[in-house]
């Protein structure tokens, strides 16, 4: 029997062994009372168990409020692992998070409970669609020769008009950026309706295409309920567009299959509201489980935040988040492209490249574009001559030594950020 199994950090002030069977009984057969329906073959059915319990540290002051209190005044940190049966779930992205997460949160037993990671069998894997696109799709798409693809966000984040955006997109584009983005916070705005929104966009890129030979990827936020992003990700065909941006979180992974199993569309994942499931130490869950579930999904791009970004997630964090988007979870996997984002700039170039050995990513810069003094076309030179330089192990400092326009990049994101 093929089983799945959900890898936890977990605090309480109980015996640990009690704990972790109260969180297997909890998400499995069981319930605060043994019932007399809960029988052996019921147990040996679709009971959860305990399969390692590892001690870390105890510590005086619970991480959540709410749990039972400790007699002793000492709470206890583990690692634990929990396996259920692969046959209590099915084919279920839904249940699988409903059993691995569910009502964990809010069992008194635990003044902590983070999931880590969770180990899927193959069968399980195989019945979702996974990225249509995914890495190697993103790469052919863009014609990228061994940098990532340079991208970039329409703002104001929302107040724009359809032709005002518009202009926008086609300042971008003649400035030699790849990929371009909605903000989440612009999806179907009663001034800029979604619709009036793709045809003035798709307009622009077509007249750049048209001018240039080389056609942009543009990102449009077609969240909303799932009629209304059948709508969109209709709209976006039909005007020539290729790529639709999900909030993930907001959508739900049943949106995400209908888009990825019905429409030709790269889908673009933002992760908005990711904070709320992370930023707790002792709460939540870890990105691997989130990119896991959403790749599944059929998602093509994912967020992962940037490098000395302007929020509150440490460098080690978003490097381990890149990571796992890059690790297979199959052969043949096309891996999810993660996106940097977040104030990046030329200055974090050669630390991401260096962490992450691959160009295999979306590096999306607004200010750092934007914010260059000689204009948006060379904000973008100057962030491609440094991963170009980081790629041929050249220091960036040596780099700008030889293109003027990296050289006013580096003084005047280094004076922004002292």
């Amino acid at each position: 029997m093929t089983e799945i199994r959900a890898h936890y950090l977990i605090e309480t002030s109980l015996p640990v062994e009690q704990a972790a069977a109260a969180i297997a009984g909890e998400q499995s057969t069981g319930t605060f009372m043994k019932l007399a329906s809960e029988t052996t073959d019921v147990t040996a059915r679709a009971g959860a168990r305990v399969a390692r319990i590892e001690r870390l540290a105890e510590v005086a002051v619970p991480s959540l409020p709410g749990a039972l209190a400790s007699p002793r005044g000492r709470y206890t940190q583990a690692r634990i692992e929990i396996v259920w049966p692969c046959a209590n779930i099915g084919p279920d992205l839904q249940t699988l998070m409903a059993t691995i997460c569910g009502n964990l949160g809010e069992l008194s037993e635990l003044s902590g409970i983070r999931l880590l990671d969770v180990d899927l069998p193959s069968e399980f894997i195989a019945a979702f669609p996974g990225p249509r696109f995914g890495i190697p799709g993103t790469r052919q798409r863009f014609g990228l020769d061994g940098l990532p693809a340079i991208g970039t966000i329409v703002k104001p984040s929302i107040g724009l008009l359809p032709d005002e955006t518009a202009q926008v997109v086609t300042q971008f584009a003649e400035g030699g950026i790849d990929f371009i983005k909605d903000d989440e916070l612009t999806s179907n705005p009663v001034f800029a309706p979604l619709d009036a929104r793709i045809a003035a966009v798709m307009a622009a890129v077509d007249r750049h295409a048209d001018r240039s030979g080389r056609r942009i990827m543009y990102a449009f936020n077609i969240t909303g309920d799932l009629d209304q992003m059948r709508r969109g990700a209709e709209a976006i065909l039909k005007a020539g567009g290729d790529c639709a941006m999900l909030s993930l979180n907001w959508v739900g992974t049943p949106a995400e299959l209908a888009l990825r199993r019905e429409f030709p569309l790269f889908i673009h994942g933002h992760r908005n509201g990711w904070a709320l499931f992370s930023r707790a130490p002792m709460l939540g869950l870890d990105y691997r489980v989130y990119q896991k579930i959403h790749r599944l999904a059929g998602v093509d791009h994912i967020h992962v935040n940037g490098l000395r970004s302007k929020f509150a997630e440490s460098d080690e964090s978003v490097l381990a988040s890149a990571r796992a988007c890059l690790t297979p979870l199959h052969d043949g996997d096309p891996c999810v492209m993660p996106v940097l984002s977040s104030a990046q700039t030329v200055l974090q170039v050669h630390d991401t490249y260096a962490a992450l050995g691959t160009t295999d990513l979306i590096y999306a810069s607004g200010g750092g574009i934007v914010g260059h003094p000689d204009g948006i076309a060379a904000g973008t030179r100057a962030l491609r001559a440094a991963w170009e330089a980081a790629r041929a192990g050249i220091p960036l400092a040596a780099a700008a030594r030889e293109m003027p326009a990296l050289r006013r990049a580096i003084e005047t994101f280094e004076r922004h950020t002292k």
